[in-house]
């Protein structure tokens, strides 16, 4: 198997008779990722995988309808979810764990709920819990979020913090490494699109499954990583459950935005490393 994500190849599986998109490296117990809204295979910064991939196999994926994999992304959360899920069972892995950001840490927690057997550890980055949260988004991550093509200051805004100087510096580093693999033809950029992500995030927000209350009585860890200042997942929406979740770990960086895994790659995948080895 390839050990790293420069010279790891894109495969495609069979899932529900769509065509899935797929990449598989590193060495070690397997780590399941779930992507952001409009993220693809390469959208996530090489030196964050590569850092985890020292100590455990990789496995990434398109969402159906997205990037490489064929179909049309579900509506339903739980139907997305679950094509990772029959991702890693067909890749032969009985145990895993998962590592969700944004849009994808919603899917995420869904998969740990129903998946509870099988996952044994949870890494949720820039994302909120289910059911209703107090702070909504602020307007200027849509401003920035929704334009079709995004560049390096829309970016920086919606993933950095850009009122920092080192944040700013951190994004421009990011996006480089980024875009050496990047096909930006690729990243969703449609109305229908967008409305797919929109529908699963607000079942996440009605929680008919009542996973947030499920957090009260679950016993596999989970980790979440925030930033101080994430303009579309405030940190703020996780207080209420932190003396109701006994399981949680959390872990809050300074002086950062949205992707604290992009503005601090070795770091956070050092938290990361030490969460899932402990």
């Amino acid at each position: 198997m390839n050990s790293s994500f420069s010279n790891s190849e894109t495969q495609f599986i069979r899932i529900n008779d769509v065509q899935i998109a797929y990449r598989h490296f590193g060495e070690g117990f397997p780590i399941l990722f779930y992507n952001r809204f409009r993220g693809t295979l390469d959208t996530w910064d090489p030196l964050f995988l590569d850092s985890l991939a020292y100590e455990h196999t990789i496995v990434l994926f398109d969402y159906p309808g997205i990037g490489d994999s064929e179909g049309e992304l579900s509506s339903d959360i739980l139907e997305v979810a679950s094509v990772g899920t029959q991702l890693i069972k067909a890749l032969r892995y009985d145990k895993f764990h998962v590592v969700g950001w944004s849009y994808g840490g919603l899917v995420a927690q869904t998969a740990l709920f129903l998946n509870q057997d099988r996952i044994l550890k949870t890494i949720l980055m820039g994302t909120n819990p289910p059911g209703n949260n107090e702070v909504p988004f602020d307007k200027t991550f849509f401003e920035r979020a929704l334009k079709p093509v995004n560049d390096l200051d829309d970016e920086t805004v919606a993933f950095f913090e850009p009122s920092s100087e080192k944040s700013r510096a951190a994004a421009k580093a990011s996006f480089d490494r980024i875009a050496k693999r990047l096909d930006r033809k690729k990243i969703p950029s449609t109305q229908d699109k967008f409305q797919k992500y929109f529908d699963g995030s607000a079942m996440m927000k009605k929680d008919e499954n009542h996973f947030r209350d499920q957090y009260k009585t679950l016993t596999n860890p989970v980790l979440v990583i925030s930033a101080d200042h994430d303009i579309s997942f405030a940190v703020e929406n996780w207080f209420p459950l932190l003396r109701n979740a006994p399981s949680m770990h959390h872990i809050i960086i300074n002086d950062a935005g949205h992707g604290v895994q992009h503005q601090y790659p070795e770091l956070i995948a050092g938290y990361i490393n030490l969460f899932l080895n402990n």
